[in-house]
């Protein structure tokens, strides 16, 4: 049994994470102020407590770490809800990440999971980008998460920190699949941006975090990816015949100026440290989304980006 601590456990990958290791015995605590995560995600079990709060607030953090003494933390939370409000987007992904490292600091984490932004590399020409390649993040959200980064890496613990792709499962919120999902069951138009995305399901997510967070598992930077990228009319292409609607013309428009063109990771220094590799397909992956939309529907979906597909 593990004690475990979750920040930002309320949203997707941490809900999704809890929902996998907790038949195991473990022991969570859940960090979240629910801007974006849901309080339903997160009930009342055996096993789990939740606290409501920000990791921006020292003392908040302080309290939390001195109480539960975790021995293991995965850091989840982020803002991205309105790009333009630098001031929050600082406070979480910046000032949180360098509380819950002190706190880890200081109460003796065994080890720090930290979860990264593809964002973090900027515009590049290079696909599949290794994990070597330098970052220039250009939005509130990547120059932020980029920055929280850097201060996580500078932990007097282990760390390892997860550059993702577009991980898919129960609960995804954001991006084109669930975009076009809500917008064609309406009946709604749709457009597609002229970009590409690198997708992941959660179960080959769920197998690489596995890996990391093992005792003596390697630490440092690493690309969690399928190293493919594939576009977005493909992706409306893929729920529009999955709701069984006839072919049509969409409009494909220019990525936005906050928007990076393509984006696929290359992880062969993962497979390398880890000898981890996705297992699932492009089409099974999002075939497995939209059936899980199919039985509890789509709710709020969010976007870092200030133009929303």
């Amino acid at each position: 049994m593990t004690r475990v601590l979750i920040t930002g456990g309320a949203g997707c990958l941490g809900s999704n994470l809890i929902e996998h290791w907790l038949p195991q015995g473990h022991q969570f605590l859940v960090l979240d102020n629910f801007a974006t995560g849901k309080r339903e995600v997160v009930p009342a079990v055996p096993g789990l407590e939740v606290r409501e709060g920000h990791i921006g607030d020292a003392q908040f953090v302080e309290q939390a770490f001195a109480q539960f003494k975790p021995e293991l933390v995965i850091h989840s939370a982020a803002a991205y809800k309105d790009p333009a409000d630098w001031q929050e987007d600082a406070r979480t992904n910046v000032t949180g990440s360098i509380e819950v490292v002190k706190a880890s600091e200081r109460h003796g984490v065994g080890r720090l999971v930290n979860f990264q932004t593809v964002l973090s590399y900027g515009r590049t020409s290079v696909s599949p980008i290794p994990v070597s390649h330098p970052t220039a993040p250009f939005t509130s959200y990547g120059i932020s998460k980029t920055a929280g980064e850097q201060y996580v890496l500078q932990a007097k613990l282990p760390v390892v920190s997860l550059r993702l792709a577009n991980v898919t499962g129960p609960r995804l919120a954001i991006g084109p699949i669930p975009t076009f999902y809500k917008r064609l069951k309406a009946g709604q138009k749709c457009f597609c941006s002229d970009t590409a995305r690198d997708f992941l399901d959660m179960s080959d997510f769920f197998s690489m975090i596995d890996l990391a967070v093992q005792p003596g598992a390697a630490t440092g930077v690493f690309n969690v990816a399928s190293g493919e990228a594939h576009y977005i009319k493909e992706i409306f292409e893929l729920v529009a015949r999955h709701l069984g609607l006839p072919a049509m013309d969409v409009p494909v428009v220019p990525p936005a100026a906050d928007d990076v063109p393509v984006v696929a990771l290359d992880a062969s220094q993962t497979t390398k440290a880890f000898g981890w590799t996705p297992k699932v397909g492009f089409e099974d992956t999002i075939r497995k989304q939209l059936e899980w939309y199919d039985r509890y529907g789509v709710s709020d979906i969010y976007s870092h980006l200030s133009s929303k597909s």
